[in-house]
């Protein structure tokens, strides 16, 4: 982004050791493990001019929950806290000696059968792994990490629209405005469909700011500035922006007025009192390209109100989606039903869906490698000098595997662990020793995101074999060794 710098030099601040862009969770748990180990002189900056509940509710795995104590030990004790009380049990204690049966998320083929059952217990997890897992809401997640920083730490309504190297100062820039506007994020798959009502100002009302820093990590989400800014006129530009992942959801939150046969036998048939269920066929269809085909219901009744409620997982044209809603995503969603083979009772579900509660949102993604015509890998950069990217901005993914914040999470935990050696040796101002500090980051993270986005885009659920394998890989590595 070429603009002409609106900064004048009495609006420069102090030149901070690190400012964050993007107060989510990867971008909070950043600061707190840097200021875990001493660098305090830092900033988190975002664009929302209020933390309001928005959000889907993700899953932190064995790997996210790692980096996250590795972190700080308190800020994972107040996730951990937060988190208890959605479809978690609690961790059991020495007093407890008849523990509870443990939930558990089940995959089912179309007959019914069972393919595989996943423990939603922290116990089952953290006996198999060396760490638990939790189920969180978004917004429940942000808060328990936001609530260990000082307040004056994180400064909202500040958007970032640039940042420009400024070697003379060892420094870089980034410059933000203030605004009452609210923009939709056409590429998280996590916000509301409808921004907030909000007056809209004038351009000439937005408040100009910048602010200087030694390092910048961009935690902006897959839509991030930062990075079509650092991809701008470079052998990136094709990658600044998040490629559709060829998959998306349609989705509807309650059903009600369900006839008490097609209740019964989706109860017996399916759910059988598991709080979430997905619903797949056994064998997969591939594409050329080795991707999965098949589509994917995740079927649950609402601990609240009683009622149904799904997730329809599918691959689709992004322009078959384009000016969809309520009855017309109904059809689509039958449409996809029908071709896929699913049984007629959900299709009579589907069919009762009211169309106010039915939404989709299409999944986007930045590959960590990339195959061109002649098949040689291309590795979009995650680092330009002084500023890395991180977390979605990175490599963002669709959700199928549950590890867009873990693997955030594990990002953060190898940035911080690299900016904090910069700092113990003082090497803020040496760009040589900053580049292969940011480099090693992207040699140590790499390979890995390009395993879990081809496990994400193939998920391996026909094979027991397959499944154990992907698991034992990424929730059982030794992350002290690593």
């Amino acid at each position: 982004m070429n603009i002409v710098s609106f900064v004048s030099k009495d609006m420069l601040t102090d030149i901070y050791d690190v400012v964050i862009v993007g107060a989510g969770p990867i971008g909070l748990a950043t600061a707190i493990g840097l200021r875990q180990r001493g660098i305090a002189n830092i900033l988190v900056i975002d664009q929302t001019r209020a933390f309001r509940q928005v959000g889907q509710v993700l899953d932190l795995l064995p790997n996210g929950l790692k980096s996250l104590r590795y972190l700080d030990s308190h800020a994972y004790e107040a996730v951990k806290n937060a988190a208890f009380g959605l479809f978690n049990s609690q961790p059991s204690t020495p007093a407890q000696n008849t523990p509870k049966p443990s939930p558990k998320w089940v995959y089912k083929n179309f007959q019914g059968e069972t393919i595989r059952e996943i423990s939603l217990s922290f116990d089952d997890w953290f006996q198999e792994y060396g760490e638990g897992r939790v189920s969180i809401a978004w917004y429940n997640l942000q808060t328990a990490l936001r609530q260990q920083l000082p307040p004056d730490i994180v400064k909202i309504n500040h958007r970032c629209i640039n940042v420009v190297d400024e070697p003379d100062n060892n420094c870089v820039r980034i410059d933000c405005v203030s605004d009452t506007t609210v923009e939709a994020n056409p590429y998280a798959h996590w916000e509301n469909s409808k921004p907030e009502n909000l007056d809209k100002t004038s351009e000439e009302s937005f408040t100009n700011k910048s602010f200087r820093a030694r390092l910048v990590v961009a935690a902006d989400g897959i839509n991030s500035t930062i990075r079509r800014v650092l991809y701008q006129n470079s052998p990136y530009t094709d990658f600044a922006k998040p490629e559709y992942s060829g998959y998306a959801a349609i989705s509807c939150r309650e059903i009600a007025n369900i006839p008490a046969e097609v209740e019964a036998e989706i109860e017996t048939k399916f759910l059988q009192k598991s709080p979430v269920t997905t619903i797949c066929q056994y064998e997969s269809s591939r594409n050329e390209s080795g991707e999965m085909q098949s589509t994917r219901m995740m079927l649950f009744r609402s601990r609240a109100t009683g009622q149904f409620g799904y997730l329809v997982h599918s691959a689709l044209p992004l322009a078959v989606l384009e000016n969809q809603s309520g009855n017309s995503l109904k059809e689509l969603a039958l449409q996809v039903f029908e071709n896929a083979g699913f049984p007629d009772v959900l299709k009579q579900l589907v069919c009762l869906s009211p169309p106010e509660n039915i939404e989709h949102r299409p999944y986007y993604i930045h590959r960590a490698m990339i195959a061109d015509a002649e098949s040689t890998p291309i590795q979009p950069t995650w680092s330009f000098d002084r500023v890395v990217l991180v977390g979605d901005a990175a490599h963002g993914m669709p959700p199928f595997m549950a590890q867009g914040a873990n693997q955030g999470l594990e990002d953060a935990l190898a940035v911080v662990t690299l900016i904090a050696k910069i700092a113990k040796e003082n090497n803020w101002h040496n760009k040589q020793v900053i580049t292969a500090a940011f480099q090693k980051y992207e040699q140590l993270r790499r390979p890995l995101m390009a395993y879990v986005q081809k496990a994400t885009l193939n998920p391996p659920y026909t094979s027991s074999e397959d499944w154990q394998e992907y698991s034992q890989h990424l929730y059982g590595r030794n992350f002290e060794q690593a």
